[in-house]
């Protein structure tokens, strides 16, 4: 028979204690768009107004990344005037975690 914990003894469990550690450790995530290839001659002819066309497809869903690795894929959204992603998809959390370390 398994014993439960409650909340006040599971946030005082050693495990609990070891993963605050690494709660406050800041990460980079990075939502891509998509990706293309230019020739260097090329970048040089880009100006205000240009358009570079990327790989993925308007309404696919768009890759999300902590650290460079993916970790989720979601979609754009705006809240109060500013973009965000709503994630649809989530790696797993133990890929998740080897993806990131």
């Amino acid at each position: 028979m398994t014993e439960k914990l409650t909340l006040e003894e599971h946030q005082e469990s050693p495990q609990m204690k070891n993963l605050e550690f690494i709660l406050d450790i800041a990460l980079q995530l990075t939502v891509e768009l998509g990706r293309t290839k230019l020739l260097v001659k090329d970048v040089l002819q880009l100006n205000q107004g240009s358009v570079v066309e990327l790989t993925k497809l308007a309404g696919e869903p768009l890759d999300v990344f902590v650290n460079s690795k993916l970790v989720a894929r979601g979609e754009a959204v705006v809240v109060n005037d500013k973009f965000g992603i709503r994630l649809l998809d989530i790696v797993s959390p133990n890929e998740r975690v080897d993806k990131v370390i």
